[in-house]
This record gives structure tokens, sequence and C-alpha cells, in this order.
């Protein structure tokens, strides 16, 4: 079994920066063997896939986060960034990671940002934007 736990949401004024951080631990966890995202849900709205990492360390954004938000990976301790700058109102939302384990056949530069893949979530950490 793997376990997500986020940390690093808070409070910003628009134009700011935040660092989210996901610490995965449980005995089958393997950096290599995984594919991790970063989503977020706003009140009223859909669950969106913002930043996904590969196994390798490919990466793929999100239109509306592009350029402004970046993911990252230290396999070191485990843990998955998401680091946040340029921040505006309409990022507010709860963020969540997930992972999901590689099956045998998916390519180490494969992810995704489609929540349907994913079975192994966070408990989410709050992000709000004042202007």
């Amino acid at each position: 079994q793997v376990y997500l736990a986020e940390s690093g949401g808070g409070s910003v004024q628009a134009g700011g920066s935040l660092r989210l951080a996901c610490r995965a631990s449980g005995l089958t966890y393997r950096h290599r063997e995984y594919y991790m995202a970063w989503f977020r849900q706003a009140p009223g709205k859909e669950r969106e896939g913002i930043a996904c990492i590969a196994a390798d360390g490919t990466t793929s954004y999100a239109d509306s986060v592009q350029g402004r938000f970046t993911i990252h990976q230290d396999n070191a301790d485990d843990t998955l960034y998401l680091q946040l700058d340029s921040l505006k109102p309409e990022d507010t939302a709860m963020y969540y990671c997930a992972a999901q384990r590689r099956s045998p056949v998916t390519s180490v530069w494969f992810c995704s940002r489609a929540s349907s893949r994913f079975t192994t979530w966070g408990q989410g950490t709050q992000v709000t934007v004042s202007s």
C-alpha cells in the first residue's frame, strides 16, 4: 500500500508563489515504478489535472498552468513537488497529488493528467489566492 501526504498550501496574494509537497510512503513504493500527477478542484468545478511526471522525469502541463507551475520529483526522499508561481485568484482550489503504478507495458516516459487513471490519492492541501 502506498500513501501520499500533501503539504505546503496556504493563502497568498496574486502574483505570489507557493511550493506544494507530496510525500510518498509505503513498502511497495519505488519511484521508477510510478507516474504521478497534481490535480486541483475548486468549489462547484470538476477536478482538473494540471501537471504530471513520468517515471523518467518527462512532464506534461495543462494550458491553464503552463509556464507558471513546475512539477518536480526528488527521488532521494520520495517527494513530489509543485512550484506555483505568478499565482492568480483563479488558481484557488484544493490541490491533490496522485500516483499510479505503471503496468509492465506502460513506458517509463508515460504520464497522465486524467483522474480516472489514478488509484492512489492524497488528502489535499488548500491554496487560496487573493486579488
